[in-house]
């Protein structure tokens, strides 16, 4: 059991001293005893001399040496006459200077330096028991606190209350009434009083003076009825039939966290400060305790003198932690704390009827260590929470420590979810957690030996479920784990190495039935762990906060710190030690998934991970799951190791069965879309086997509808195209002029001359499979001509040849972008042979033309106007001119000059027109240029009587509007406008009458006198500020 005190006797009556010890109390360092003969003693207690020789060995050691031991007290004073009678109950008034004592049946007041009786309280006749207490309290009206000590004395039915404020003792004495007698009594807070009874409990308010009873949880009735577990029960438990007569005393005392604990017989319950019971269970008493007290933190119940017994329990838990045996011990005394409740109880005291033994409290950290050497560990959990962190040297380190260990036991008998629960409620290393498992899933951190072929580690767990492994020599730990443990407590990682080393004999290797399960839990822990550095570490390794955003996270300090192992003075390597939990705690989980549930490792590898490279890829490539490696190799940026393993597996041919899924250049065209414009030399190196298998597919990755396509380099992809399909180049070419509108010149040249260079069939671009085909090159080149305004027109002119025939309306399309209108047109007129499109081409200039002028002028000109004067050359004339007056060998042709004038006589001059025609033509082939002239001419004089008629129109309807206004009721009146001055209408800025001065109308048809109207135009100024 616990050793958590030491009986230390300092006070023991001589053999001839017949007088009995009946009250004791401790106050500084002085021990006031009151004895049965009514004497009454002070003894001062030498401290020095009891650290000097207090013992450390148990107490049956210390007995063995009576003779060595100094005396520890010394005898001050004794007062012989103090009291007629025993002296049953010591109390000491500091503030007041008074000490109050119980005796004969009477509470009296002696002073505190000389003992002597000031006065006996009347009132306190038949007094068994009384209660003090001391509080600052606060004055309701001035708010200004003061001391103030309260005396409670049950007498009979009656509660009698005397109080001192600031050690004056107050004329007003307070009387309250109970049910029954009551036969114990404590101080609960400053105002309220626990009172027991035979009957049950109550609870008193001195201000209210309210009773309150304390009920039974499930039980009826009130204390003022025998009822209930705290009912007149008898010692045989059968008083109310009469056989017994002794009922049991009622007892109470105060806990921590404002908890009183409440026993009658075996029977204990736990009340909260207004009297409310708590869910707790009781106390295991094996008797009826003979009286109960709190030395912080344990529960100290003392049973009858003739057992002789002190228990020592954990208030929490109920258990019992030490027994201390002494002849005839009877009372027990708790001094009250002077500082916290932290204190009390380093030294309470408890006596015999000869005999004062003071109990030395060990160190509580000696204490927690006895209880883990003896494997209660929540027992030793329970003591550490109860106890204030000032009380022990790193207590938070030193109960996650415990809880470690407490959840390495759970481990070892199986209780997978419960440990790991309490793993992560540790904050323990995850790599003190890791390496109970074995090296399929710890790697070479396992502590765990196993067999030699570690193949079914690899199949699933429903394969190993029913295989025992039989159970090797275990490894010994990394150097990291070893410099981990070392950081912790030496003896207590000794014993956790140790207990894993050896173990039960019950304890065999993971790789049975309970892998399962252990695992599924191991997933779960690291999980939650991943999620907490997640918010503290970047996907690159980085902090996310910086130093002072850390200082204050209280997750970090209470969490991360501990698991990590980090102190303040690593704080320049806190990102190097996380990083190398987080790959720990992924690569565990990786190793995991794939030995439970492999089919969620891909989702792993989707999202930022820190796990090893080297693990997972021989992991993956033994089990065959390349897709899987495919997708981590991404996301560790290990782009070309990806690219390799699709290319082999991609041109995998014959009977090779392995990665079916990965056969082909999909997945790797799918893979290089992913990749950014910065890793263009890794693109444009893998991606030739796919543009040489499926070139279509394989140009989505330069042309597809995404950022990474429309971001590549394309002055590096158009010369590897180039040099590696000149048909694929075109493809691209075109895709960045018509769908991304590049405007670069040299890729607009570009894709002319490989229009031409196919056209005109050189052997790089491969002849041509269909005449159908060479139509639509031949298409593109022309329509690229004829849309793009990049390429050199010059250049382009060069390459493109003169005399073939398939070639004249590219160099038609040329010449018209060069602005040699006259050669395009002889290229239609005498090569082509085509009138048509020379009136086309004609058609195209002049709406251009017109469009133009419109542009620069601003004023739209009508299809319709002529340039009769000759003043700009018309388009139209230049081909009527090579119709009429061809340079020789070219004859003249009559037909399409005829077909021209007679749909475009209006837009030719008419002296430059008519001057072309030769004098034999016929006056009659000539009408229908002239009736075209005419009706020309007419609609312009149309058009203009329509205009005329419209802007006359517009002006009268504006006039009208001046006029008369707009005619809506609110709309605006013009000069049409009214206003009616009656006989008591007023100025709007003087105001004063307006009667027949003379007046000024504002445009919001106000009126104003005429001096006044300059006032009313001006703006409303602010008004202005003083002071």
């Amino acid at each position: 059991m616990l050793s958590a005190f030491t009986p230390q006797p300092i006070v023991e009556l001589k053999p001839r001293d017949k007088s009995k010890i009946e009250s004791i109390l401790a106050s500084g360092d002085k021990l006031l005893v009151g004895l049965n003969t009514g004497s009454f003693r002070v003894y001062r207690v030498n401290e020095g001399s009891i650290e000097q020789n207090q013992p450390t060995a148990p107490v049956s050691d210390t007995q063995q040496h009576p003779q060595t031991k100094p005396p520890v007290v010394e005898l001050l004073r004794e007062v012989e006459d103090f009291s007629a009678r025993a002296i049953q109950q010591l109390a000491i008034v500091k503030e007041g200077n008074i000490l109050l004592a119980l005796s004969d049946g009477y509470v009296s007041i002696y002073d505190l330096q000389s003992y002597t009786l000031q006065e006996q309280l009347s009132k306190t006749k038949g007094a068994t028991a009384f209660a003090v207490t001391s509080n600052i309290v606060k004055d309701l009206s001035t708010g200004i606190p003061s001391i103030v000590s309260r005396l409670a004395v049950p007498v009979k039915r009656k509660i009698l209350v005397w109080s001192w404020h600031d050690a004056e003792l107050s004329s007003d004495v307070l009387e309250l009434t109970l049910a029954a007698p009551a036969r114990n009594l404590i101080w609960a807070t400053a105002t309220k009083i626990v009172c027991g009874m035979n009957s049950g409990y109550v609870l008193l308010n001195i201000d209210t003076q309210e009773t309150t009873d304390i009920l039974i949880p499930g039980g009826a009735g009130s204390a003022g009825q025998d009822g209930g577990r705290f009912g007149a029960v008898g010692g045989t438990g059968i008083g109310y039939m009469g056989i017994g007569s002794w009922v049991p005393k009622p007892l109470a005392t105060r806990l921590a966290d404002g908890e009183l604990l409440l026993a009658k017989d075996i029977n204990t319950m736990f009340i909260d400060l207004e009297g409310k019971a708590l869910d707790k269970r009781q106390i295991p008493w094996s008797s009826a305790p003979e009286a109960i007290a709190y030395s912080y933190p344990y529960l100290l119940a003392l049973q009858t003198p003739a057992k002789g017994t002190l228990e020592v329990r954990n208030a929490e838990t109920r258990s019992l932690l030490q027994s201390i045996s002494l002849p005839n011990i009877s009372l027990v005394h708790v001094p009250q704390p002077n500082i916290s409740l932290a204190h009390a109880g380093k030294g309470f005291l408890v006596a015999s009827d000869r005999c004062i033994w003071r109990m030395d409290a060990e160190g509580y950290g000696s204490q927690t260590d006895q209880l883990v050497e003896q494997g209660q560990y929540d027992e030793a959990i329970s003591l550490l929470e109860m106890l204030e962190d000032a009380l022990l040297v790193d207590k938070p380190q030193r109960l996650r420590e415990i809880k470690s260990k407490k959840a390495q036991m759970l481990f070892d008998q199986r209780k997978y979810r419960a440990a790991l629960d309490l793993f992560t409620e540790a904050s323990a290393p995850p790599e003190r957690v890791i390496q109970l498992y074995p090296p399929s899933v710890a790697g070479d951190l396992s502590i765990i030996g196993t067999a030699d072929n570690h193949e079914d580690d690899t199949q699933s767990v429903a394969q190993t479920e029913g295989k025992a492994t039989p159970q090797g020599k275990r490894k010994g730990l990394r150097a990291m784990i070893m410099q981990k443990e070392a950081s912790l407590d030496g003896d207590d990682t000794r014993s956790v190495v140790s207990q894993s080393v050896d173990g039960n004999a019950s304890k065999s290797s993971l790789e049975d039935q309970g892998l399962a399960d252990a695992v599924s839990e191991l997933v779960s822990f690291l999980a939650d762990i991943r999620r907490k550095l997640q918010k503290y570490l970047n996907p690159d390794g980085t902090l996310r906060q910086d130093d002072e955003e850390r200082e204050q996270d209280e997750e970090w300090k209470e969490k991360i710190e501990p698991m990590v192992g980090s102190a303040p003075e690593d704080a320049p390597h806190w990102a190097e030690k996380l990083g190398r939990v987080a790959s720990l705690v992924d690569t565990t989980l990786f190793r995991a998934y794939m030995l439970s549930r492999p089919a969620l490792a891909g989702s792993l590898f989707r999202i930022a991970n820190f796990c090893d490279p080297d693990v997972v890829n021989e992991k993956l490539l033994e089990t065959g799951r390349y897709s899987e490696l495919i997708d981590f190799l991404h996301g560790k940026k290990l782009h070309r190791q990806a690219l390799d393993l699709l290319k082999r597996f991609g041109q995998a041919k014959g009977d090779d069965t392995e990665a079916p899924a990965l056969r082909g250049p999909k997945r790797t065209v799918g893979y290089l879309q992913t990749l950014p414009p910065t890793l263009i030399d890794l693109i444009l190196e893998f991606v030739a086997w796919p543009l040489a298998e499926d070139p279509d597919l394989a140009m989505e990755v330069f042309i597809a509808d995404s950022e990474n396509a429309e971001t590549l380099p394309r002055g590096r992809v158009v010369a590897f195209l180039y040099g590696f399909d000149r048909k694929l180049l075109v493809r691209y070419l075109e895709h960045l002029i018509a769908e991304l509108n590049d405007l670069t010149p040299e890729f607009h040249q570009r894709l002319v001359f490989l229009y031409l260079e196919r056209l005109k069939g050189q052997q790089q671009m491969g002849d041509f499979n269909s005449a159908e085909e060479r139509a639509e090159w031949r298409q593109r080149l022309l329509s690229h001509l004829r849309s793009s305004r990049q390429y050199s027109t010059a250049k382009a002119l060069s390459q493109i040849p003169r005399e073939d025939p398939e070639f004249y309306d590219a160099r038609a399309i040329v010449l018209s972008n060069m602005g040699q209108h006259k050669q395009a047109l002889e290229i239609y007129v005498f090569k082509l042979k085509d009138p048509q499109k020379a009136e086309e081409y004609c058609n195209q200039v002049y709406l251009s033309q017109i469009a133009e002028s419109t542009r620069q002028t601003g004023v739209r000109r009508s299809s319709l106007s002529t340039h009769a004067d000759g003043s700009q050359p018309s388009i139209y004339q230049a081909l009527l001119s090579l119709y009429l007056d061809p340079a020789p060998p070219q004859k003249p042709d009559w037909g399409p000059a005829l077909n021209l004038l007679a749909k475009h006589g209006a837009r030719l001059p008419a002296s430059s027109t008519l001057n072309l025609i030769p004098s034999p033509l016929p006056i009659n082939d000539l009408e229908s240029y002239f009736r075209g002239r005419i009706r020309n001419n007419n609609a312009i004089v149309n058009e203009g009587r329509v205009v005329t008629g419209l802007s006359k129109t517009e002006l009268v309807g504006a006039q009208a509007r001046l006029i008369l206004g707009d005619g809506t009721p609110s709309g605006n009146a013009a000069r049409n406008r009214r206003v009616v001055v009656g006989e008591h209408r007023v100025c709007g800025v003087c105001h004063k009458r307006l009667g027949r001065s003379v007046i000024s109308v504002m445009p919001d048809n106000s009126v104003v006198h005429l001096g006044c109207a300059t006032r009313a135009q001006q703006p409303p100024q602010s008004p202005r500020s003083f002071g």
